[in-house]
């Protein structure tokens, strides 16, 4: 809806998106803070179960977002630790080979939620806002919105979603008010079977 400390790979760019990055999926992102749900056609899933949601997940589409510009095969990972949910996310900047880019925060429910919302830190003292808006019942795909639907994002727990699938949560989105005529879709490229049950590489060159 996972661990440790900031990395970057030292130059200006990846420096802004250490510190604004997000929201993905899967992930990425700066929020309001203070922001509690009004609008009735516009509110967080009744509960998300934090163990279930743990793990890694595919960026499918998202709304652009500047700390997101030049972001390939952007996956997010969340760690249940005691506190927290440790957030890690990762991209290739430039093309789908360029280096891995990779931010870490803390992630806490915001209280009375049932952790549907959560604050999502990067950089103190500064939070974001972390809405699951519509989750699937086997924690397979998930929606991910803002107070002010600045942002958006569709996770999955594989790099494809179904088409007919896809087109259902954009659905959703728009009537909930989100622009996503100005969805995304994110090449996820990298992150896919090349055959004989072999992945792209996984390795993640951090300056």
């Amino acid at each position: 809806m996972s661990q440790s400390e900031f990395q970057s790979n030292g130059n200006a760019g990846a420096m802004v998106f250490l510190l604004a990055l997000w929201i993905s999926p899967i992930l990425l992102f700066v929020g309001c803070a203070g922001t509690t749900p009004s609008d009735p056609n516009h509110q967080p899933v009744p509960m998300v179960d934090l163990e279930r949601y743990q793990g890694k997940w595919y960026e499918i589409a998202s709304l652009p977002a500047w700390f997101q510009k030049g972001c390939f095969c952007t996956t997010a990972e969340y760690i249940l630790e005691k506190n927290y949910v440790r957030v890690i996310n990762r991209c290739r900047k430039g093309t789908p080979d360029g280096k891995w880019n990779e931010a870490v925060g803390k992630a806490r429910p915001v209280e009375g939620s049932n952790n549907a919302r959560l604050k999502v830190r990067f950089f103190w003292p500064f939070d974001g806002d972390y809405w699951v808006i519509a989750l699937d019942p086997h924690y397979q795909w998930a929606v991910v919105g803002h107070p002010k639907k600045q942002y958006l994002w569709i996770l999955s727990r594989t790099p494809r979603m179904d088409t007919d699938l896809l087109q259902d949560l954009v659905a959703r989105a728009r009537s909930m008010g989100y622009p996503v005529d100005h969805l995304k879709r994110t090449d996820q490229s990298c992150n896919e079977d090349f055959g004989f049950g072999l992945k792209f590489p996984i390795v993640f060159c951090i300056d």
